[in-house]
């Protein structure tokens, strides 16, 4: 969420940086209740300074020998009371200014950082470096075809158990899953991740700390009954394991890893991916979170992604890294990199990771902030995947199919897998 200081004094400032994003936004609306609401408070501390004082002075005619039921202390005291009501009317009308103001500014993104190009969509986005060299060769399968060959995963009766844009599982693909799984998690262990699993359902406090409501409420499933949804990433309960926490300054950085599940509705994907792996309603994925210093933020960003890349580099899995345009970013990112793995048989790259600096955007929503001696202020903080579980497959199928049907496997997954390639069925 931005902060009402900067709507209040800088509006112009807020709405240039909103530009950039291509977004046209009047804030004459949040500005006017932004400045009533600081009249108020200023009404408010003024009026309770005032009854202090009167407070004080009733204590001191008494003590100066004033009757304590005479007229003289009477008629104090019931000017002290029509202060307190008259500051618990402008609470009130704070409290409700605060609440419209809150939610107007929920619905506003981030604003881009300096650092983040300018431009329009994707196809302004900026190729930053390559690695690894991307097989290319006539006749390769992609990922679903080598899938159903190998009886890795079932479509069809996933229909039958859910509905369309689920997958279930199965034998070698099943172990491969569980297999990636534990081995990113080993991996971000290594680097100092606290790993976590966390909920899978969480509140609408968890989604709106991170980002995801007001705007995103249509992406997400809910529990009709509860006030529950089902977490859409791990970004979700990781921001909110520390909501409404003062943490000790020498505590961070805290970086966590946490495995979820998660679950989008993909609304408005139709048509886009309908086989495989690449988009489902639901699927697993590995999540990198920190929590920082606001000083320490651009390092940990290139650190955060540094440690995706790990992954993909683990594997021998050819990728580039994208930096995002102001038109492309998230809702609640200033500035995020892009890994896309190169996938063979389908001849493309396609995103496995998105790896985001979030500034005091979200910590501002969840109220998480860190003390030093100076005070308390705002944590930082940052999100990357780590990477999601399917598509890493997808890419591992694609990449390591031979001829005689079988997949070979990278070498640092075999101890997790137990061998060294997928097998066709006897």
């Amino acid at each position: 969420m931005l902060d009402q200081r900067l709507l209040r004094d800088n509006p112009e400032l807020i709405s240039q940086q909103l530009g950039r994003r291509g977004m046209a936004v009047d804030l004459t609306g949040p500005q006017l209740i932004a400045q009533q609401q600081r009249n108020l408070e200023e009404q408010r501390s003024n009026l309770q300074a005032e009854g202090n004082r009167v407070g004080k002075e009733v204590g001191l005619r008494i003590k100066a020998g004033a009757d304590p039921a005479g007229a003289e202390v009477k008629e104090l005291r019931e000017q002290g009371n029509r202060l307190k009501q008259q500051v618990a009317v402008l609470e009130e009308e704070e409290k409700s200014l605060n609440l419209r103001l809150r939610e107007q500014l929920l619905s506003l993104p981030n604003l881009p950082s300096a650092e983040t190009p300018d431009g329009k969509s994707e196809a302004d986005n900026l190729e930053i470096k390559r690695w690894g060299t991307p097989r290319q060769e006539e006749g390769l399968q992609e990922h679903w075809q080598i899938g159903e060959r190998l009886g890795l995963f079932e479509t069809e009766r996933s229909v039958r158990i859910a509905q369309s844009r689920f997958i279930t599982l199965l034998g070698q693909g099943a172990r491969l899953e569980r297999a990636l799984i534990s081995f990113m998690l080993d991996l971000h262990a290594s680097k100092g991740y606290t790993e976590v699993m966390p909920p899978i359902l969480v509140n609408s406090a968890s989604l709106l700390g991170s980002g995801q409501l007001p705007k995103f409420a249509e992406e997400s499933f809910r529990c009709a009954e509860d006030d529950l949804w089902l977490t859409p990433t791990a970004e979700v309960p990781v921001t909110s394991l520390h909501r409404d926490e003062v943490l000790p300054a020498d505590q961070l950085p805290l970086k966590y890893a946490a495995y979820t599940p998660c679950f989008r509705r993909e609304a408005g994907s139709y048509g886009r991916d309908t086989r495989g792996l690449i988009r489902l309603h639901q699927f697993n994925k590995v999540e990198l979170y920190w929590f920082v210093r606001p000083e320490e933020s651009a390092a940990a960003h290139q650190q955060i992604t540094a440690d995706a890349e790990a992954v993909l580099e683990a594997l021998e899995l050819p990728y580039r890294k994208i930096e995002l345009c102001t038109g492309d970013l998230g809702f609640s990112a200033s500035r995020t990199y892009d890994l896309e793995v190169w996938l063979p048989g389908a001849g493309a790259y396609r995103e496995i990771s998105s790896c985001s600096v979030c500034g005091d955007f979200q910590a501002r929503r969840a109220s998480i902030r860190f003390k030093e001696t100076k005070g308390t202020q705002l944590v930082h903080t940052l999100n990357g995947s780590g990477l999601a579980v399917g598509r890493t497959m997808a890419a591992l199928l694609e990449t390591g199919q031979r001829p005689d049907g079988s997949v070979a496997l990278p070498a640092a997954l075999v101890p997790y897998f137990g061998a060294e390639a997928l097998t066709p069925p006897a």
